[in-house]
């Protein structure tokens, strides 16, 4: 398949969340953001936006790390069905938009190629630079949530020679892998905040408070 595959339709746009060992923190980013899309739309299923994760050193088929079910059930967000996966030249080729947890795989993943570079942040440094840009220069979601979406992308992109990171951890979310629980509640609310405002870009619908 070609970079320009990218998607399962022209209408629809995918989000890559990338972690080593896909068992604590790119599940915890997914399911957050699918639990996060689904209340801000009010319950409903988009098939516009597709949210999946995979590791660098992924653990093929493997359960997600019971601290890590256990962060998403403090949210109210779904554990159930997942199994890890080991990063693929196709997971790459198909996502409109990866975002990882470190700067490390964030290197890795554009390494692999496919026209990546454009499209792969870290989590933090695609929040600081979506942070920036004004709704208002986004196409409406009239015209559709994966336009809108890919609009989001193209302008962080620009902005990311720009608006660089205040510090080089900046841009980090830390592994909690064996780590008690506390830690990884700190990670989950660190990966929430980020994600708050990606979420109110991609829907054009603000968090409840």
């Amino acid at each position: 398949m070609s970079p320009e595959g990218r998607g399962i339709a022209k209408d629809s746009f995918r989000i890559l969340h990338v972690s080593t060992g896909n068992v604590c923190r790119s599940p915890i980013t997914e399911r957050l953001t699918r639990h996060a899309l689904s209340h801000r739309l009010g319950g409903l299923v988009t098939r516009d936006l597709i949210v999946e994760s995979a590791g660098t050193w992924g653990h093929e088929g493997a359960p997600m790390e019971a601290n890590a079910a256990a962060v998403l059930a403090d949210f109210g967000a779904d554990a159930s069905g997942f199994t890890g996966r080991e990063l693929l030249d196709e997971h790459v080729i198909r996502a409109d938009l990866v975002l990882t947890a470190t700067r490390d795989h964030r290197a890795q993943v554009i390494s692999m190629g496919h026209s990546a570079g454009l499209r792969t942040f870290t989590l933090k440094e695609f929040t600081r630079l979506v942070r920036a840009i004004d709704p208002a220069t986004l196409p409406p979601l009239d015209d559709g949530m994966a336009e809108r979406a890919r609009a989001l992308v193209r302008a962080a992109a620009a902005l990311r020679g720009w608006l660089l990171a205040p510090s080089p951890d900046a841009d980090e979310v830390y592994d909690p892998y064996g780590a008690p629980i506390t830690f990884f509640r700190s990670i989950g609310d660190e990966i929430n905040q980020a994600l708050e405002p990606v979420v109110t870009a991609l829907t054009g619908v603000p968090a409840s408070r």
